[in-house]
């Protein structure tokens, strides 16, 4: 009966949760994502450089992902619903200070440190909490959950141009700030999942000891909570190392073209108001593919790493013909490409992290995971800035990323291949003991 109580839902309130978490996603990462806006702005503004005005965006991303770790802790310390909530204070914060626009080291400090700061403790446990309530529909519930992204996302790209246009990039980002209190509203919803239920269950399961491998198997993949302390030891598993070298390579390239997608569409001569079009065009295709592969991987056909593989050589691809783009029609299209597969490579990497590490390291792996992710996310806008001055072309910048993105995907077979090793390995060890074992020794096995 307790051990029944504790399985994640898969449905019913868990569905709540999926919306919150929709309306968090939009409401840090597609600000994140259409923060390009403001780049141009900025950069005249201050009169610097692309590549310093381009550490706005890496501080935010940076911190972004070193708070994923203290964002977690506080998880298994508090609740999610906490932590989401302090984080919608802190991005409001940071938008509304922002506002002040006193130098370029006030906006790292303010837009920079405080926003990401807030979109981590925000966006952090709505995925977290999302995979907690589902286990067989996880697959579809992430994806639908990070769709919110690219809802946003599409909505955003005109509202902000034109917030610019009315109030300046300094008002704009005061009113940005006053929505991303919603985030608020969005952690009250996010309810505990039945700790009373997992702390009975674990009362059960130490009474009860498992009876055979399956049960013991079974009682991993779906009790939502197990583990009350940090695991920081996930480091010297093997598997969670190569997925997290996959992660800093990934990041160094996934915040380049946003980043970079106005600035191109400026040097080619493109109007102001078909600028913003391209990026609702990306958050359509976005959204469409983050759907699309989260109901594909739900059907459980492709092995989640081949389809997280297969996702990532297509943008690399794709990031590799962006820049061939000399008008606004070819630039659209490869931004659709683009928009796309990038869509169906966020609907499963989560889904893949929790394949790699199991649901009771889930919280600690998805810490972890961010904070060593986070050196991509650092390194990479700064490092495409520099090669875009040096070159003068905003193109250099997307070639930089998808090379980026191939090298990523060489991690993610060597993964494959060792995890494939592993799965032969238990297979052959697991035959002679089924072939030695008799009748009456499995009984006292079972007695025992």
């Amino acid at each position: 009966m307790h051990a029944k109580d504790s399985n994640p839902p898969d449905g019913g309130y868990g569905w709540v949760v999926v919306v919150s978490a929709f309306m968090v996603m939009g409401l840090t990462a597609a600000v994140l994502k259409t923060f390009g806006l403001f780049f141009v702005e900025i950069q005249q503004h201050f009169d610097e450089l692309a590549s310093t005005t381009s550490w706005i965006t890496s501080v935010t991303i940076a911190i972004f992902h070193l708070g994923a770790p203290v964002a977690s802790s506080l998880c298994v310390r508090y609740t999610h619903r906490a932590v989401v909530i302090s984080g919608g204070l802190l991005a409001f914060s940071g938008m509304a200070l922002g506002f002040l626009g006193l130098n370029m080291v006030w906006m790292y400090a303010t837009t920079g440190f405080l926003q990401g700061l807030g979109i981590s403790f925000s966006w952090t446990p709505a995925i977290s909490i999302v995979s907690h309530y589902f286990s067989k529909k996880r697959a579809l519930a992430n994806a639908i959950a990070s769709a919110g992204e690219c809802a946003f996302a599409f909505t955003f790209g005109p509202f902000f141009q034109w917030l610019i246009s009315q109030y300046g990039w300094k008002g704009a980002l005061l009113i940005i700030g006053g929505i991303q209190l919603n985030i608020c509203v969005c952690g009250v919803l996010m309810r505990p999942l039945g700790s009373s239920c997992l702390l009975e269950a674990s009362h059960s399961e130490t009474e009860t000891p498992p009876s055979n491998g399956a049960s013991r198997i079974d009682k991993e993949d779906k009790s939502p909570i197990t583990h009350k302390t940090f695991n920081w030891m996930l480091v010297r598993r093997p598997e969670f190392v190569l997925y997290a070298i996959f992660g800093i390579l990934a990041a160094m390239s996934f915040f380049v073209p946003p980043l970079f997608l106005v600035p191109l569409s400026y040097s080619l001569g493109i109007d102001e108001s078909w600028t913003a079009s391209l990026l609702s065009i990306l958050a359509i295709v976005d959204f469409a593919g983050r759907l699309l592969c989260g109901w594909y991987a739900n059907l459980h056909v492709t092995k989640t790493v081949h389809l997280l593989t297969m996702t990532i050589t297509l943008i690399s691809t794709s990031l590799m013909l962006l820049p061939l783009a000399n008008n606004y029609l070819s630039l659209a299209i490869f931004t659709g490409f683009y928009g796309f597969f990038f869509g169906t490579t966020v609907a499963v990497h989560i889904t893949v992290l929790a394949d790699v590490v199991g649901m009771p390291d889930f919280d600690s792996a998805l810490g972890l995971f961010m904070l060593i992710r986070s050196t991509g996310g650092f390194v990479g806008p700064p490092l495409a800035g520099l090669i875009v001055d040096m070159a003068g072309d905003y193109r250099a910048g997307f070639y930089m990323a998808g090379a980026t993105l191939v090298l990523s995907a060489g991690f993610l077979v060597t993964l494959d291949q060792l995890q494939q090793r592993k799965e032969r390995g238990s297979q052959t060890n697991i035959k002679p003991e089924k072939s030695t074992l008799t009748y009456p020794s499995l009984h006292l096995l079972q007695l025992q």
